[in-house]
């Protein structure tokens, strides 16, 4: 018998365009994406949600400032709250940031210039929902194509993020100008990630480097246990 393949949301908002792209990686990886309109007020049954790449709303204002008052935020925090396992890529990590749901903000890069090319970044937590194909110290290659990737927070805070272990990924070689190098956070829980580089651009071994599967497959893993949990 074939594993069950959970059903886990694509948020899409107005200049979103890596959210086929996501939902090609979640179905390559066990999983059958359902993409959901900003303006829906209530997720679908559900148990995971990526928030995808892109420019929503044209980056006005800041990147994710518009976008976070979009009515499926709401469902989203509810469903984050409710401990369902939220990852939140490029666009979708400075949609979290400005949410509230993931701490810091996202900055335009050091060079004020866009930049695309592969990253590597290192795992420092392998125990969070959305990390859990990964280790511990292993380096994973996955592309960034972003503007405002900066990661900030001020001393203060990222000395209790610190404290708190929520420093999921650090680049090793920074390509932004990130805070202590900082790629991915996690919320208090675990189990909402945001994370500046694209593991759905690296899921095909023909098209490069395959490791953002550990990601995504990661997401696909929490989404069938909480299928299964809830039962």
């Amino acid at each position: 018998m074939s594993e069950r393949r959970p059903q886990i949301a694509v948020v899409v908002f107005p200049g979103s365009n890596d959210d086929r792209d996501a939902a090609w990686a979640l179905h390559a990886l066990g999983a059958d994406p359902v993409l959901v309109w900003h303006g829906e007020q209530e997720l679908p049954d559900v148990a995971g949600v990526i928030l995808p790449g892109g420019f929503s709303y044209g980056d006005y204002l800041r990147c994710g400032a518009i976008a976070r008052f979009a009515p499926a935020m709401e469902a989203v925090g509810r469903f984050a709250a409710d401990g369902g396992p939220v990852l939140g890529i490029c666009n979708g990590f400075q949609i979290l940031c400005e949410a509230g749901l993931l701490p810091g903000v996202l900055r335009p890069n050091r060079s004020l210039e866009f930049i695309c090319r592969d990253t590597r970044v290192r795992v420092e937590r392998a125990d969070t929902k959305l990390t859990s194909r990964c280790t511990v110290g292993q380096t994973l290659s996955i592309p960034v194509k972003h503007g405002e990737g900066s990661w900030y927070a001020h001393d203060e805070l990222y000395a209790e993020l610190i404290a708190l272990d929520q420093i999921v990924l650090r680049y090793e070689d920074n390509p932004n100008g990130s805070m202590h190098d900082v790629a991915g956070v996690c919320s208090r829980e675990g189990n909402v990630l945001g994370l500046m580089p694209h593991p759905e651009h690296a899921v095909d071994p023909l098209l490069g480097p395959a490791d953002g599967a550990f990601v995504i497959a990661s997401l696909v893993d929490a989404a069938r246990e909480r299928e299964q949990a809830l039962v």
